[in-house]
């Protein structure tokens, strides 16, 4: 990934996380499966951040996370300032347009808390594995995401949606799509080295 490469993969990111906060507030059905909207693209940023965390390193991979933060708070604060303007009359579309946006700045809210506990836990759930049993890395990667998505999702749900929406479809509905995502990206664990990703960073952390 020379060239534009990884710029492409840093754009990318940050546009899903992005994507991911303005479409959470309308919910999808899926073959009886309901979660919030954004769970998809979401979950790609999981893939995008590694890639750019084995090529970059881990120091410049939270780099780029704390610019999506950046981008997802002022998401937030410009989208209070638009609505907090008056229209003017020839606009018919107030309603449509603040229900879209209004809620955005309570979904980063979720988001950004559910991350921060979620991604803790799994790190320390991570850690703990491998120095007390060790083994494969799929192993620890798939005990740590089965409960840091678990709380990842009750968490995001119940503050983004609590009061407005029915909240256990849609934390089932995002547990099982975020555990379906895990189990698809599994191989990516040794497939990124093929990549041309990997090893380019002093600080890069072997997969």
């Amino acid at each position: 990934m020379k060239g534009i490469g990884i710029p492409l993969l840093i754009a990318l990111y940050v546009a899903c996380e992005l994507i991911a906060n303005i479409s959470a507030g309308r919910p999808v059905e899926i073959w009886g499966i309901q979660a919030p909207g954004g769970v998809f693209i979401y979950a790609l940023t999981f893939t995008l951040i590694d890639l750019i965390n084995e090529r970059l390193g881990k120091t410049r991979a939270r780099h780029v996370v704390l610019g999506a933060f950046a981008a997802n708070l002022l998401l937030a604060l410009y989208s209070t300032l638009v609505l907090s303007l008056p229209a003017p009359p020839y606009f018919t579309r107030q309603d449509a347009f603040a229900a879209v946006l209004g809620a955005t700045p309570r979904i980063i809210t979720a988001s950004l808390l559910a991350y921060l506990v979620s991604t803790w836990i799994d790190v320390e759930i991570f850690a703990a594995w491998k120095a007390r049993i060790g083994g494969s890395a799929w192993v620890r990667v798939l005990t740590s995401n089965t409960v840091s998505t678990g709380i990842d999702s009750v968490l995001f749900v119940t503050i983004a949606f609590g009061g407005t929406l029915p909240l256990l479809p849609l934390i089932t509905g995002q547990y099982l799509i975020k555990m379906a995502v895990t189990l698809v990206s599994l191989p990516l664990i040794s497939a990124v080295r093929f990549l041309g990703l990997s090893g380019a960073s002093a600080d890069a952390s072997p997969l």
